[in-house]
């Protein structure tokens, strides 16, 4: 083990990325060397960032914990430190089951961790953020928790009511990372739709976006997680205004039966939903939307299922993703309805709507042949260069395989001309403006 390093491992979602970026940065600033989810890690401390969401990420992090427990014992390492979600909410359970970790901590307290080491939480890096993504793009995240009451949902559970931060932190945030070298900022929260609500008594996320827009070097912004009940439409003016505001919105919309949005706590109804999707699509042409969609709620019927296909039919998401029903507990759905629908049952019918989405995925790609995009370079690999264009958001969307005609620079907007589809991949190559 190398003395003075910590190894930083984090599970589940980029919000948690976000609190590892900013643990890093401390320790960081208190002269540990720190790698972030090391191939073969080899600090003498681990911190493991959790989560615990559903059934699988939680099996994850305690495979995870255990696995750098049993490291612990053969004495691979020294101290073993856990925080973030599951830790959150299992703290209790934890300490009993698993006493080798040296310490747990909760979705919000990694800054006793730094007191923990004998160390001080370094006030000027506040908002200062060891990066782990390529140099070009950051996760932006403007507030925690939720103030639904989505029946199956134990977000709320976990991280509380919801707590925007202020426009100005986060303008002071944006300014240090664009002074790093970051182009391009995907803004995630819990819920945007709600932002500001608690602080300002308004909505601000159309204010707070176009403020951001106006950021010397900020390149795009694109905007995650927004919630379709109360949403803030004066945004699709911000985006239609501001062209580094991308034409994209991942908005998670998990059913579209009258039936499911009543029992699912949605507080929307199907024409509603239908309303507000023609609403973004007219005022925002060109614009491609995300979607996450649930099978196997508690009470979802045949019918229920051959509807929230119809929708999908009917809108053509550019991007959708699906995940079975998870019972989980402390949440409204497990105390009041019974989990009946099989997981068989469940699997085929994610399957099939996975299967509609492709279908409908790869019409979309096919429209984009022959049409010139600006596209960020990602990475490069011995074939091809790796990009997306302004519809596409990293580790979740399409890529851009481009190919090998011109010298080109990662981190680096290209105009590229598609060539070939796939449903979840584009080709392209290099148009003729590129390097004149």
């Amino acid at each position: 083990m190398k003395k003075n390093r910590i190894d930083v491992i984090t599970l589940g979602c980029s919000k948690n990325l976000v609190d590892s970026e900013l643990l890093m940065k401390q320790l960081l600033a208190n002269g540990y060397t720190v790698k972030h989810d090391p191939a073969k890690p080899e600090g003498e401390i681990a911190v493991i960032n959790t989560c615990g969401f559903i059934g699988d990420a939680k099996e994850e992090s305690i495979n995870t914990i255990l696995g750098f427990a049993e490291a612990k014992k053969n004495h691979k390492l020294s101290k073993l430190f856990v925080m973030g979600c599951l830790s959150e909410r299992y703290m209790d359970e934890l300490r009993t089951e698993i006493p080798e970790v040296d310490n747990f901590y909760g979705k919000f307290g990694w800054k006793t961790l730094i007191s923990d080491l004998g160390k001080s939480y370094q006030q000027d890096f506040a908002f200062q953020r060891s990066i782990t993504t390529p140099q070009h793009y950051a996760y932006l995240k403007i507030s925690e928790g939720c103030n639904r009451t989505c029946s199956y949902c134990s977000i709320p559970v976990i991280t509380g009511k919801h707590q925007s931060r202020p426009i100005e932190d986060i303008e002071t945030e944006v300014k240090q990372l664009v002074n790093q070298g970051v182009k391009e900022f995907q803004i995630i929260a819990q819920d945007l739709s709600f932002y500001g609500l608690d602080i300002y008594k308004t909505m601000k996320l159309p204010e707070l976006t176009e403020r951001l827009a106006q950021i010397d070097g900020v390149e795009w912004i694109r905007l995650h997680y927004a919630y379709p009940t109360k949403f803030p439409t004066d945004i699709l003016r911000v985006m239609r205004e501001n062209k580094n505001v991308c034409n994209y919105l991942d908005i998670a919309l998990q059913h579209i039966s009258d039936n499911m949005l009543k029992k699912m706590r949605r507080n929307i109804s199907k024409q509603q939903t239908y309303d507000l999707l023609a609403k973004i699509r007219e005022e925002v042409p060109g614009i491609h939307l995300r979607t996450t969609l649930m099978v196997g709620h508690p009470g979802e019927t045949k019918k229920d299922f051959d509807e929230l296909l119809q929708f999908v039919d009917d809108i053509r998401f550019e991007r959708m993703g699906a995940f079975p029903y998870s019972h989980e507990d402390g949440t409204f759905a497990y105390d009041n309805y019974k989990d009946s629908i099989s997981d068989k049952v469940k699997q085929e019918r994610m399957d099939e709507l996975m299967s509609l989405q492709e279908r409908i995925a790869l019409e979309k790609n096919e429209e984009k042949i022959g049409k010139i995009f600006n596209v960020i370079l990602d990475n490069e690999e011995e074939d091809y260069y790796i990009g997306r264009t302004e519809f596409d958001s990293p580790e979740v969307d399409p890529e851009v395989l481009i190919a090998k005609t011109k010298k080109l620079n990662v981190g680096e907007f290209y105009d590229i001309q598609i060539t070939g589809a796939q449903p979840f991949d584009l080709y392209g190559t290099p148009s003729e403006s590129v390097g004149i």
